[in-house]
């Protein structure tokens, strides 16, 4: 019996189809809430860096050493580098959401938080910033013709992971799940359906970038899309840490 009362006393409360309130979790919402906001800070300024500092995409390895070498900021900014500390934000972020939505749609939510997870793998495996800088370096100090040669070689193959199968791996899975992951919300009961409407939505249109012309533009629109809401999530999360702090305080009063 006196388990039994203690296990209906920690017992997470329901609010709809969702239980939450469930105050073991209550530090990871906070955090999930805190990288919600630091990653809707740094995305913007990677953006506008693209945008007023458009990457020497098509230029060849040569350039980037070029780049790299003139500014050791901008140049590894160019090749994602604030997306790399975005894409690691947004690890506790989706934690946190599988920890909301699990008693919601567990397989769906799984298997999308996996995905995700996934096609994260493949873009931190393939993100040359660091790898390119250092072979700038080797490109600026080479002494012979061959020494020079090699560098830009390997420049080539790490460029060619970076724009090649992995990227596409990557974006194609994060659209994925995002979809899966606001369908999950928008039953959940606990986050508002503003926020599962625009993490379906962004995450749908961002499937543009792979129609001729407009592709870019529409890329863009879903970017601007899912930074509000990585906003509206961030106040989701602290709401959650907020009701179960104010839970375990009633407890203990």
């Amino acid at each position: 019996m006196v388990l039994a009362r203690e296990q209906l006393r920690t017992a997470p409360k329901r609010e709809g189809p969702l239980i939450v309130g469930d105050r073991r979790w209550t530090t990871l919402y906070r955090l999930a809430g805190v990288a919600a906001v630091f990653a809707a800070l740094i995305a913007p300024i990677a953006i506008a860096v693209f945008a007023i500092w458009p990457p020497p995409y098509d230029e060849g390895t040569a350039k980037w050493f070029a780049l790299l070498q003139d500014n050791t900021i901008l140049g590894p900014v160019s090749l994602d580098l604030l997306f790399v500390v975005v894409n690691i934000l947004m690890i506790p972020v989706m934690l946190g959401l599988y920890i909301a939505l699990r008693r919601v749609s567990p397989s769906y939510i799984t298997l999308a938080v996996v995905t995700f997870f996934v096609g994260l793998a493949a873009f931190f495996a393939t993100n040359p910033s660091v790898e390119m800088l250092w072979l700038s370096n080797q490109y600026a100090n080479a002494t012979t013709e061959v020494q020079r040669t090699a560098a830009v070689g390997a420049g080539d193959a790490l460029l060619a992971g970076f724009e090649g199968t992995a990227f596409h791996v990557n974006y194609i899975l994060a659209q994925l799940a995002g979809i899966v992951i606001g369908l999950v919300i928008l039953r959940s009961g606990v986050f508002s359906r503003t926020i599962g409407w625009l993490m379906v939505v962004g995450n749908a249109i961002g499937f543009g970038l792979y129609i001729p012309v407009v592709g870019l533009g529409l890329s863009a629109l879903a970017g601007m899309i899912l930074w509000v809401w990585m906003i509206a999530m961030a106040r989701g999360f602290f709401r959650i840490g907020r009701d179960d702090a104010s839970m375990l305080a009633a407890e203990r009063g």
